[in-house]
């Protein structure tokens, strides 16, 4: 019983590596006791079980504010919220435990299976879980080392999952370096990785292009279980128009479904006021509200307002279950448990230009879109600040919030560009194209987060390759540990 919860608690260890905590040694020793248990496993069978508690302990609690959405705020049944969290964090840790399963498989020395085999099984677990049945990317091990870690450099180069990759290489060499084999050969491989990956975070793969903006990033705290019911609408509209005249900023970004109506219900003469407002400053504002184009048909969209032509971007990654029903004819039963309203939008299109607004090119995505990197740079080279409009109050008072902030940081930094995350109650945040927060706005406050954005140009290797190296680097190590087959 004493060797079973090695692994889970292993798992739970490396959620303290994460936002809010990033204490990001923690991932790679756990990860490294993971690839001991797996080298010390008496069957493939049980790798695979030390690799689906560790994902039990990880993702039970890593994303536990997944009960907070489904109970606190979607007004599911307490029994069924838990069994649903209980079943999700499962069917995540099937990934770990299919790469435990498959690297106890492969019959090859410790040393190749320590160095190459499961680091090459474990990037590619999660490259997997990015898109299989939509993807959740989320607590990819790679965030867990922004922005400070030295394997961070490797983010512009090879993205998220190949900061993942980075670390997973690091603790199969530390796991052998505990073991005593080959010590000299493990302690060089640590030293490449943290010298390789301090010395590309010195690289300059992006240039300033223009004068910075006053950017005014508006939360407006308005809490989830008022936000959409028709009563409070005049209160929201009023709390939003209140705090964008207090802004001072010539581009003023506003969160995810800022206005809680669709787009013909908003009086012209509020939108109005809004574009006025940013055509003095000679800006523009950037807005979230829902879009109905024809009946039964609808979007999650931002709109600009201001000096420039009136732009729009429609979401194009929507959540299932959250804001579509995959299955409809089947599932339809789950819309009558969750009080989640406008729980199925329509796609927008999958490329999208940027908004040109306040002398900025500006790649907007909403909410949960800023988890795929690989997505997000469909709007480069072009744009040159990126913006997440996103309503995190579904999290409540969770580690949510904050490992969402991380995956902003990983973005900015894949992609050499300024991120405003504007949000409905935290955590709003002005980070740099080096991933660091530069202002933070206080959580669960009505609040205008002042501050100022450059420009970028260029583009770094992911930007103009994205996942296609890390997916040749994986197929190589493998290549390389079938060579050394016993």
């Amino acid at each position: 019983m004493l060797k079973l919860l090695i692994a889970p608690s292993l798992g739970v260890l490396a959620v303290f590596g994460f936002a809010p905590f990033y204490f990001f040694p923690l991932p790679l020793l756990a990860l490294a006791g993971l690839f001991h248990l797996w080298a010390n496993s008496a069957s493939p069978r049980r790798a695979a079980l030390d690799g689906f508690t560790f994902g039990l302990g990880f993702f039970g609690a890593g994303v536990s504010w997944v009960y907070v959405s489904l109970h606190d705020f979607g007004g599911m049944p307490l029994a069924l919220a838990l069994t649903a969290t209980a079943l999700f964090c499962a069917v995540l840790a099937i990934f770990p435990a299919v790469a435990g399963f498959l690297q106890g498989r492969w019959r090859v020395s410790r040393t190749m299976r320590l160095l190459l085999l499961m680091p090459a099984l474990w990037g590619l677990s999660e490259w997997l879980r990015g898109w299989v049945l939509t993807g959740f990317p989320w607590l990819a091990m790679g965030y867990s080392q922004v922005p400070i870690s030295p394997l961070a450099g490797f983010a512009p180069v090879l993205g998220v999952y190949g900061v993942s990759l980075a670390l997973a290489v690091g603790a199969g060499a530390l796991a052998l370096l505990a073991q005593q084999r080959q010590r000299r050969h493990a302690l060089v491989i640590l030293a490449l990785l943290a010298g390789s990956g301090l010395a590309l975070k010195q690289v300059q793969w992006v240039q300033p292009v223009g004068m910075p903006v006053a950017v005014s990033l508006v939360q407006g705290n308005i809490a989830q279980e008022l936000k959409w019911r028709p009563e409070k609408a005049r209160h929201t509209l009023e709390s939003y128009a209140r705090l964008s005249a207090a802004s001072q900023g010539k581009l003023v970004v506003l969160p995810e479904t800022a206005l809680p109506m669709f787009l013909g219900d908003v009086p012209p003469a509020y939108l109005e006021q809004l574009a006025q407002l940013a055509q003095s400053r000679g800006g523009d504002v950037v807005v979230g509200i829902p879009e109905e184009i024809e009946a039964g048909k609808y979007f999650n969209s931002a709109f600009s307002y201001g000096s420039a032509p009136t732009q729009v971007y429609r979401k194009y990654h929507l959540v299932p279950f959250g804001e579509f029903l995959p299955l409809r004819s089947a599932l339809d039963w789950v819309l009558t448990i969750l009080h989640i309203p406008l729980a199925d939008f329509a796609r927008g299109a999958q490329v999208q230009q940027p908004m040109a607004v306040a002398n900025q090119h500006l790649a907007v995505d909403i909410c949960y879109e800023d988890v795929f990197g690989e997505e997000i740079i469909r709007q480069l080279p072009r744009a040159t600040i990126l913006a997440n409009l996103t309503n995190d109050a579904w999290f409540g008072h969770s580690l949510g919030p904050w490992q969402h902030l991380q995956i902003a940081q990983m973005r900015a930094l894949e992609t050499g560009r300024f991120m405003l995350r504007a949000t409905n109650t935290g955590v709003t945040a002005i980070i740099d194209q080096r991933g660091q927060v530069t202002q933070l706005a206080p959580v669960f406050t009505a609040t205008v987060l002042e501050g100022s954005a450059q420009g970028f140009a260029g583009a770094t290797p992911y930007v103009r390759f994205g996942n296609l190296p890390l997916l040749l680097l994986l197929a190589l190590l493998l290549a390389m540990a079938r060579k050394f087959r016993q």
